[in-house]
């Protein structure tokens, strides 16, 4: 991979699952407070469990310091995972709800 090979797509996962929501699944998901409730909750954990797997002192999960900015917060968690996390989450939800309003016998 190239430099930053991990921070560039994590970056990039962004604006387009929110682009995905706005211009075409249009589903009302970043209106909900339960859905900024449930990111909370994520992260929570995701905090617990990758400030685990990628502290330095010792590391479960290496990371080529190369793909990455180096900024890691809290815990020694590379800031790109959160951006992961977020995209990965929210385009999960997101299909989710759509496919929940387009199942057979469900009223739009």
């Amino acid at each position: 991979m190239t430099e930053l090979g991990y921070t560039l797509p994590a970056v990039a996962s962004v604006p387009v699952v929110v682009a995905l929501e706005l211009l075409w699944l249009r589903t009302g998901l970043f209106r909900r407070p339960g859905y900024w409730i449930t990111m909370v909750i994520v992260f929570a954990f995701q905090i617990g469990a990758d400030g685990w797997l990628t502290k330095l002192s010792s590391p479960i999960v290496r990371y080529d310091h190369a793909e990455l900015t180096g900024l890691r917060f809290p815990f020694d968690i590379p800031v790109e995972d959160y951006l992961f996390g977020f995209s990965l989450i929210t385009l999960t939800l997101l299909l989710w709800v759509r496919a929940g309003r387009q199942a057979p016998g469900r009223a739009a």
